[in-house]
């Protein structure tokens, strides 16, 4: 279960890149690609990619918030509703303003 059997060389990737994509697939665990005895890529399928980047934009939406009630840009949820309100108000009665 070590790091060492999820590194692969680039001629290994090269020469079994149908496997290596089957056992990414399976396992769904990455693999580090190497060239020249350094870490260049990653190989990875999609499935997990698209939950990685999922993750990564809450954490930065997370961040963003935290950061916001530092900064004093809140307001409380019933003020909040509240202005939600008026604003469809608003809008309906635009709507049928145009009828």
């Amino acid at each position: 279960m070590g790091l060492a059997r999820d590194i692969r060389t680039i001629t290994e990737m090269k020469t079994r890149a149908a496997q290596l994509l089957d056992e990414v697939n399976l396992e769904k665990r990455p693999l580090i690609i190497t060239q020249d005895g350094k870490p260049r890529a990653v190989m990875m399928d999609v499935e997990s990619y698209d939950e990685l980047r999922t993750a990564i934009g809450l954490l930065k939406l997370a961040a963003l918030g935290e950061d916001d009630m530092r900064a004093g840009r809140w307001v409380e949820q019933g003020e909040m509703f509240g202005q939600l309100e008026k604003r469809l108000e608003a809008l309906q009665n635009h709507g049928r303003k145009k009828a």
